[in-house]
């Protein structure tokens, strides 16, 4: 089965994270620069396993960060944190959304009340 093309995403300016690559440098990274990174290293690979596929790996990478987070050193937690973002940029590759146009909804404050930090009355805690 043929990949189709990927729309290319909409970059939304300062919407840049910084990202630590093994090799131990740092740069800045724009999270639609992520999605490109891995639309590139895995892109046909996923494309060819699809949607229903990527979400079952994005959900598996999910539970293995809830038990680092729970039971991990720091290093598990950046390993399985950076596999969740991994897999979060792969699914806005194959739909063609943008990551960082996504996350702009978030750099105002809360999109709900418009404050920062969050003015919204916790639900959790009634």
């Amino acid at each position: 089965m043929a990949a189709s093309p990927r729309p290319e995403p909409t970059r939304t300016p300062g919407a840049d994270r910084e990202l630590r690559v093994d090799r131990g440098y740092r740069r800045r990274v724009h999270l639609d620069e992520l999605t490109e990174l891995m639309a590139t290293t895995y892109g046909d690979r996923d494309s060819e396993r699809g949607l229903a596929s990527t979400i079952a790996w994005l959900t598996e990478e999910m539970g293995e960060l809830a038990q680092a987070v729970r039971k991990g050193t720091r290093e598990q937690q950046l390993h399985e944190l950076g596999d969740v973002l991994a897999w979060i940029a792969s699914l806005a590759s194959q739909l063609g959304l943008s990551m960082d146009e996504a996350v702009s909804r978030y750099a105002s404050g809360c999109p709900a009340c418009g404050e920062t930090p969050c003015r919204c009355p916790d639900m959790a805690l009634s």
